[in-house]
C-alpha cells in the first residue's frame, strides 16, 4: 500500500514537472486557444482501471516518437510502425497511441486510453471496451480543420468555375467550349451556402468561404449559436427548410446512428434545383443511389466527394464517370496538420502519465 501511494506520488510529481516544463508548453496552449479543445469532465487518475502508467505503445507518425521519447522516466514508451507490431508489443500495455482497431485492442488488455490519429472514430467506437466506456477514448477533432476547410472551398470554386468537366476533357485533349460547359459556370460571390455541421471543419469552411462573399447558412446539433461570418444557425430539424436556400451544401458531419442516411432522396428532393453538393464528412451519412439519382435528374447539378459510400467506390461505380462529379480520395485532412496532431498527442501523453483529464474526449453515446 504504502508502495502504491509513493509510486503514485512520484507520478503526479512528473506529471507537475512536464506541465511546467519548456515541453510544448507554450504550443498547446495556442493550440488550445486557437481551437477551443478542451479536456473531459474525467481527470485520468479517476478512470476506472487507470493506474500509473508503466508501459505505452505510441505508433510512430510524423516523428513523433522522437519527440516524446524521454519524456517520462519510468515509462516504458514502445515505437511501432505498423498494426502488427502494435500487436506483437499490445501486452501490459497501459494505452495505445494511434492505433483502435479490434486486433490491437484485443491483445491490449490492460489498456485505458486509446489515441486516434483522426478525428471520425466510428471503427474505434465498434469496439465494445469503447462503446462501453471502459476504454477513454481521445481524437483529433478540429486539428485537420483549416486545411480541410481549404479543401472544401477548392471544391466549391471547382463546381462554380465549370472545372470539373473542364479537367475531365483534358485527358482526351479536347477544347471543349460547348454551350452546356459554359451555362454550367457562374460566379460564387453573393450565392448562398449550408454548412451541416457546424463544428470545427464546418466553421472552418465558413470561415473561407465567407470570406469569399459567399453568404454562409449552418446547422448544428447542440445550439444556434455560431461566429459572426455565419448568417443563420439552425438546429437539425430545420435542414430542409434550409436546404432549399442554398446553391452549394457542404456536409461535414460525422458518421452516426443519427446522422446516417442524413442525405437521402427526401433530402435532395428539398434542394434548390441545381445546387451542388460537397461531402467531406464521413460516406455512410449519405445515401449513395439517391445523390445519384439526384445527379442525374439534375436536382444537384454538380458533388465533390472527398468521402463515398462504399468506400473505396468500385471502379465501375456510375459517379466515376459523371462530368460533374469531383472525387478525392479520403485526402482532404492532408498536408499541413501533422504538426497539431504531434502536439495534441503530446500534451494527451503527458496529462495521461499526470493523471489529469485529456483533451479532444471522445463522448461513446454521441459518437464524437
Amino acid at each position: 500500500m504504502i508502495q502504491t501511494s509513493t509510486r503514485r506520488c512520484g507520478v503526479f510529481l512528473l506529471g507537475l514537472l512536464l506541465a511546467q516544463s519548456a515541453f510544448g508548453q507554450s504550443a498547446i496552449d495556442e493550440l488550445v486557444e486557437q481551437t477551443g479543445i478542451e479536456p473531459g469532465p474525467v481527470a485520468a487518475r479517476d478512470f476506472p482501471g487507470w493506474r500509473p502508467p508503466q508501459k505505452i505503445v505510441v505508433r510512430d507518425i510524423a516523428g513523433l516518437f522522437d519527440e516524446v521519447d524521454g519524456m517520462a522516466p519510468g515509462v516504458n514508451l514502445v515505437r511501432v510502425n505498423s498494426e502488427s507490431e502494435a500487436i506483437a508489443n499490445a501486452a501490459g500495455a497501459d494505452a495505445m497511441v494511434g492505433y483502435c482497431s479490434p486486433r490491437v485492442l484485443a491483445a491490449a488488455s490492460d489498456a485505458t486510453w486509446v489515441q486516434a490519429f483522426g478525428a471520425g472514430v466510428e471503427r474505434c467506437l465498434a469496439n465494445d471496451r469503447i462503446r462501453s466506456g471502459s476504454i477513454m477514448l481521445t481524437n483529433m477533432q478540429k486539428m485537420s480543420s483549416p486545411v480541410i476547410g481549404e479543401h472544401v472551398t477548392a471544391m466549391v470554386l471547382s463546381l462554380a468555375r465549370g472545372l470539373v468537366p473542364l479537367g475531365k476533357a483534358m485527358a482526351d485533349g479536347k477544347w471543349v467550349r460547348s454551350s452546356e460547359i459554359i451555362a454550367g459556370m457562374q460566379s460564387y460571390g453573393g450565392k448562398t451556402v449550408l454548412i451541416v455541421g457546424l463544428g470545427g471543419i464546418g466553421t472552418e469552411a465558413a470561415r473561407r468561404l465567407a470570406a469569399l462573399d459567399m453568404r454562409i447558412i449552418a446547422t448544428r446539433r447542440s445550439s444556434r449559436e455560431g461566429p459572426d461570418f455565419v448568417d443563420y444557425v439552425g438546429l437539425s430539424h430545420e435542414l430542409h427548410e434550409l436546404a432549399s436556400q442554398a446553391d452549394f451544401i457542404v456536409n461535414a458531419l460525422p458518421h452516426t446512428p443519427e446522422t446516417e442516411g442524413t442525405f437521402d432522396a427526401a433530402f435532395f428532393d428539398a434542394t434548390k434545383r441545381g445546387a451542388h453538393f460537397i461531402n467531406v464528412g464521413r460516406g455512410k451519412t449519405v445515401v449513395t443511389a439517391d445523390l445519384v439519382a439526384a445527379l442525374e435528374s439534375g436536382q444537384i447539378a454538380g458533388a465533390a466527394l472527398d468521402v463515398t459510400d462504399p468506400e473505396p467506390l468500385p471502379p465501375r461505380h456510375p459517379l466515376w464517370r459523371m462530368n460533374n462529379v469531383i472525387i478525392t480520395p479520403h485526402v482532404s485532412s492532408r498536408g499541413g496538420n501533422r504538426i497539431r496532431h504531434n502536439i495534441v498527442a503530446k500534451e494527451n501523453l503527458r496529462r495521461f502519465i499526470a493523471g489529469e483529464a485529456l483533451l479532444n474526449v471522445v463522448d461513446p453515446e454521441l459518437g464524437y
